[in-house]
């Protein structure tokens, strides 16, 4: 599994750092990061908290679709059938409507 590409929903201006359930329809996982959505400020967090999430580096993911919407598409380079699971596993947390 060479790419794997992951819908994302972002919650700019967060009060914590946060990636898990989901939103809208279709359901998208949710990435709510402190930065605001200034200048790229949250694109670059969001990156960071999804390379925690799933143990990759920064660098591993690339914005593929809406880098300048809320709703993105995100490619994910050297994905592993584990980061496949991990990304189910974070889309089954809490729905946050």
């Amino acid at each position: 599994m060479p790419d794997l590409l992951i819908e994302i929903r972002v919650r700019p201006n967060a009060s914590r750092n946060k990636v898990g359930g989901t939103a809208g329809d279709p359901p998208r996982l949710v990435v709510a990061v402190q930065a605001p959505a200034v200048d790229g400020k949250a694109n670059s967090a969001v990156i960071k908290e999804l390379a925690k999430a799933f143990g990759l580096r920064p660098r591993d993911f690339t914005i593929d679709y809406g880098e300048l919407s809320r709703d993105k598409r995100i490619m994910i380079t050297n994905a592993t059938d584990a980061h496949a699971d991990r990304y189910g596993e974070l889309k089954a947390g809490p729905s946050l409507g």
